[in-house]
């Protein structure tokens, strides 16, 4: 069966201003997202792509501008279902303010019964975004070949959720994973199992060492980890 690569959006304006996005639109990439981007062609220099297919937010489709200008014959698909989880009325608002609503902590513990108010389910997020992984790697393997390799550009949490299917973990397991912006994790589906042979790989190991907890006034994922919990929607990665 065919390859995915999944690469996670560079860092964004909303990553930077501790908001949890969604699909709020106007929201790109900010200046290490945008250097980011502009190192992908580079790191993927090696790696023959059969299909690029993206969200359709402004961040994913910034960070394969510059790897799609490196390959002008790669064609360029857009998927909704890759998207940003549906977040609702908590779209555009502070994660320090959301750590706060009771729906946090089953989004936490439990995020398999968890349903953002006026969105979407986790649940129905990571259904949508498998059914689009097996449908393009059938598509890819049909056109292409079983050695083919394909990417996807999507979302912190899109990714994790693919990652925890990959692995076989229930979903409400999956906020132990941790993706970066712009992150490559790479996934080989089988007629019988998937086989994840990358994770969350930036080629940098910055992101390990700790950095000093933020003013209160800045986000920062430290704080969030070190109480325990995940960044909802992925976080900002290293400085």
């Amino acid at each position: 069966m065919a390859t995915l690569i999944l690469v996670r959006h560079g860092r964004s304006t909303a990553n930077t201003a501790g908001l949890l996005a969604g699909w709020t639109p106007g929201v790109g990439l900010d200046e290490r997202g945008a250097e980011q981007a502009a190192a992908l062609p580079g790191r993927l220099a090696g790696v023959p792509l059969a299909a690029a297919v993206t969200s359709p937010l402004q961040r994913c489709r910034e960070t394969l501008a510059p790897l799609l200008a490196a390959r002008p014959e790669l064609e360029l698909h857009t998927d909704e279902r890759i998207g940003e989880c549906h977040y609702g009325e908590w779209s555009g608002r502070k994660l320090s303010e959301l750590s706060d609503e009771p729906l946090m902590k089953i989004v936490q513990q439990h995020p398999s019964a968890a349903a953002f108010p006026g969105g979407e389910s986790m649940r129905a997020m990571q259904a949508r975004a498998v059914d689009a992984v097996r449908d393009w790697d059938a598509r890819v393997e049909q056109e292409h070949g079983s050695d083919a390799v394909f990417l996807m550009c999507s979302h912190g949490d899109i990714i994790k959720s693919l990652v925890a299917d990959a692995l076989g973990m229930h979903l409400d397991l999956f906020q132990r994973i941790h993706v970066d912006p712009c992150s490559v994790t790479a996934i080989r589906y089988t007629t019988t199992r998937p086989f994840v042979f990358r994770l969350g790989d930036t080629g940098d190991f910055g992101s390990l060492v700790r950095r000093p907890a933020a003013p209160e006034t800045v986000a920062s994922d430290k704080d969030t980890e070190d109480a325990g919990n995940a960044v909802v929607g992925g976080g900002a990665g290293a400085a």
